[in-house]
């Protein structure tokens, strides 16, 4: 395995070793399209779908080149993390491909699709509270208890580089693109986006997207610095956590501008890909269709890339049923 660079932030070259190191653990996943979802927006619309994706979302990227990544040693005491889900269950399936224990801190409010997603991976799971100190404060004691390496859900370069290889796949993918846009929580898919279009897609924008319940990125950099929300509210379950340092450092240089959509818009945008795309996309991935369809003034006439992150939607309890 190739090992990585490692200034404070990734560099392109990390991304691209990412891209060789996770290969045999990951699909390249598809670029899907829809007449009627142009037709609506008045834009060309480039689905990159990471709910095709191993383990249902994109988070399994970032998580590989970590798991890979360790030398031998670190590796035999396993890695640890806190994660509402998606990076909780890639970590597991990653951790399972190379043998190695994965234990796991959640909110106890998680989707039961991922807790059990986790468990069928291998993920040892330790419940806290739906609060971003009670996930810290929870998960230090079990990373003490068990001496597990630790990949941040985010904010870790190793991370940041896997998640710059799917805006890779796009570019190559699609041909070039005016924008890319991609939902935005702890900001690792936005930050690898930010990497990888600085160099291979320097005139792309790149817009984030967030649901206004849960708006701290966007209150961020308007404000020009990290602003923390505990415990938000929103059926976007992926987007409750803060900007860290590290996400920090790419969305304060490179995104264009952080759009924000109602509860009711994201639910919408959810059901219209379900309907029009056939696809199984979760509240999360649905909130960059939201901004688009709200602001399409930003978009129209112009080709953009929509990073679906994740497709991991509890069936039992989908955000238009009754009750």
């Amino acid at each position: 395995m190739k090992d990585m660079v490692t200034p404070t932030m990734p560099v392109f070259e990390d991304m691209l070793a990412a891209h060789d190191r996770i290969a045999p653990h990951i699909h390249r996943t598809p670029v899907l399209t829809s007449a009627y979802l142009n037709g609506l927006s008045g834009a060309e619309l480039f689905f990159k779908c990471e709910n095709f994706q191993k383990a249902g979302a994109f988070k399994v990227r970032g998580a590989c080149n970590a798991v890979f990544g360790l030398d031998n040693e670190t590796a035999r005491r396993g890695v640890a993390t806190h994660s509402s889900g998606n990076h909780a269950l890639s970590l597991s399936y990653a951790a399972g491909r190379r043998g190695i224990p994965c234990h796991v801190v959640m909110p106890r409010t998680a989707p039961q699709a991922k807790k059990d997603a986790v468990r069928g991976y291998g993920g040892l799971i330790t419940e806290c509270e739906p609060s971003t100190s009670s996930r810290e404060a929870v998960f230090a004691e079990v990373q003490a208890a068990t001496g597990a390496e630790f990949v941040h859900p985010y904010d870790d370069p190793r991370v940041i580089a896997g998640q710059g290889t799917c805006s890779r796949e796009l570019i190559e993918q699609t041909g070039g693109l005016d924008a890319v846009i991609a939902p935005i929580g702890g900001g690792g898919m936005v930050s690898g986006c930010c990497l990888t279009l600085s160099r291979l897609g320097p005139g792309t924008l790149i817009f984030a997207a967030e649901p206004e319940q849960a708006d701290d990125a966007c209150r961020s950099l308007r404000a020009g610095r990290i602003i923390a929300d505990d415990a938000p509210e929103t059926v976007a379950d992926g987007l409750k956590v803060p900007l860290k340092d590290n996400t920090w450092h790419f969305v304060s240089r490179h995104v264009t501008d952080i759009l924000t959509a109602s509860e009711q818009e994201i639910v919408e945008a959810m059901r219209l890909a379900w309907q029009r795309m056939k696809i199984v996309i979760e509240p999360s991935s649905a909130v960059a269709l939201a901004a688009i369809l709200k602001n399409p003034e930003i978009f129209r006439g112009k080709r953009v890339g929509v990073i679906v992150t994740g497709g991991n939607v509890d069936l039992d309890r989908l955000p238009w049923s009754a009750g």
